[in-house]
């Protein structure tokens, strides 16, 4: 199976491809890099038709190369994702966090989300059902330091972060770039902690009929 990586964060492709590893080594991986993706919304403010055009040349780029399945790594673009999946029916086209909203909506009714990208706090909430009561928390200059290439500091700040939200009964961590801090999060929590890569791997392998 050919899975295509769409990514607006060059700090998602490790983890996402380590939770391939561990959990779906069989899979071809093709990764797709667009970086300013992330500096465009943050400029403007707001998803655009540009920017919705803009996915479905990657979706029908990643289509020409005989993907089996795309899989999008950027939390904060949910309606462009829906329409490259509505393009591509019935190919799965996964948006990066639906896999792990369903784990935990599943297994808990107060979820903490934690994000390092503040308009991630704005476009996920909505994705998740209103069964749940949602707690969402900013791990401020995390992303910032892991652009500097401060893997410790960021980890750091996010585990701090964490701290808010130990009255929920699970964690969530909205970026892909964030699951390599899991452990440590749960260890100072004491609370379950799912990661979109994880999620989105078995997703995938369900959806595809991969045993």
């Amino acid at each position: 199976m050919r899975i295509t990586l769409i990514h607006a964060l060059k700090h998602s492709i490790v983890p996402i491809e380590a939770s391939f590893a561990r959990l779906w080594p069989k899979a071809r991986l093709m990764n797709l890099l667009d970086d300013s993706l992330s500096a465009d919304l943050a400029r403007d403010g707001k998803l655009t038709e540009r920017m919705t055009e803009r996915f479905l040349a990657m979706g029908r780029y990643a289509a020409d190369t005989g993907a089996d399945g795309i899989l999008f790594t950027c939390s904060a673009f949910g309606p462009c994702i829906e329409a490259v999946a509505r393009a591509h029916a019935p190919m799965p086209v996964l948006k990066p966090n639906e896999a792990m909203i369903e784990q935990a909506v599943a297994k808990a009714t107060t979820i903490g989300l934690l994000s390092t990208f503040p308009p991630t706090l704005v476009s996920m909430p909505p994705e998740f059902p209103s069964s749940v009561r949602l707690v969402p928390k900013l791990a401020e200059g995390a992303l910032a330091a892991l652009d500097r290439g401060d893997r410790a500091e960021h980890d750091r700040l996010v585990v701090e972060a964490s701290k808010d939200l130990r009255d929920c009964d699970l964690i969530a961590l909205a970026q892909y770039s964030m699951a390599p801090a899991a452990d440590r999060v749960a260890e100072v929590t004491g609370k379950p902690v799912l990661t979109t890569p994880d999620s989105a791997v078995l997703k995938l392998k369900a959806m595809l009929h991969v045993g």
